[in-house]
């Protein structure tokens, strides 16, 4: 077996390096706290969340918010580890909140649709149910980031501003997200809601 070099084994800092580096901004640090706790992670994402994309999405979701907002992060005050596990603690309580809401939509247009006596619900509110339960439906086909900013936007009522600050993407990016994402939606609601009501 042929020994490591020693240059290999300098290049690796072990983790209180990682995380002074990280703080201080140097973005090979992202990739070896990437490479080191992304696994643990996504292990907490999967066990809130089972397999799939949704574990997958938060996994990611931690990482761009631990990097935009790593002047948040002390290594002084605990190792980068432990400050992702608080951060990723936040993203998937946010995640299960998103899903109540959503949860608690659908079956409030669910339980409007049966409250509503047989052949005496007029086609205004059985249009508004549908649309509804559409648009439930649409935004889970969304992919990140657009979803999370659409449901930032409408759902926590927050600015363009806001929005970019807490996800640290660029106001502008924010702004056309919200701007394609809205006209592609319009476009599929369209589109199904005349099927649906045909």
């Amino acid at each position: 077996m042929e020994p490591v070099p020693m240059q290999r084994i300098a290049a690796e800092p072990d983790d209180d390096e990682v995380g002074r580096r990280f703080a201080a901004g140097d973005e090979q640090a992202l990739a070896w706290a990437y490479e080191r706790w992304a696994g643990q992670i996504h292990g907490m994402a999967v066990r809130a969340f089972g397999p799939g994309p949704d574990a997958e999405d938060v996994t990611q979701q931690v990482f761009v918010s631990a990097w935009t907002g790593r002047a948040r992060f002390r290594p002084d005050q605990g190792p980068l580890p432990a400050w992702l596990v608080g951060v990723a603690r936040h993203k998937i309580a946010d995640g299960w909140a998103r899903r109540d809401r959503q949860r608690r939509e659908a079956e409030a247009a669910v339980a409007q649709a049966q409250a509503a006596p047989s052949g005496a619900a007029t086609p205004g509110v059985d249009a508004a149910v549908a649309d509804r339960v559409l648009l439930l439906d649409e935004l889970d086909r969304l992919g990140q980031p657009q979803r999370g900013i659409i449901e930032l936007a409408f759902f926590e009522d927050l600015t363009h501003a806001q929005i970019a600050d807490r996800t640290g993407i660029p106001l502008g990016t924010v702004k056309s997200h919200i701007r394609r994402t809205l006209e592609r939606l319009r476009t599929r609601l369209e589109v199904d809601g005349a099927a649906l009501h045909a």
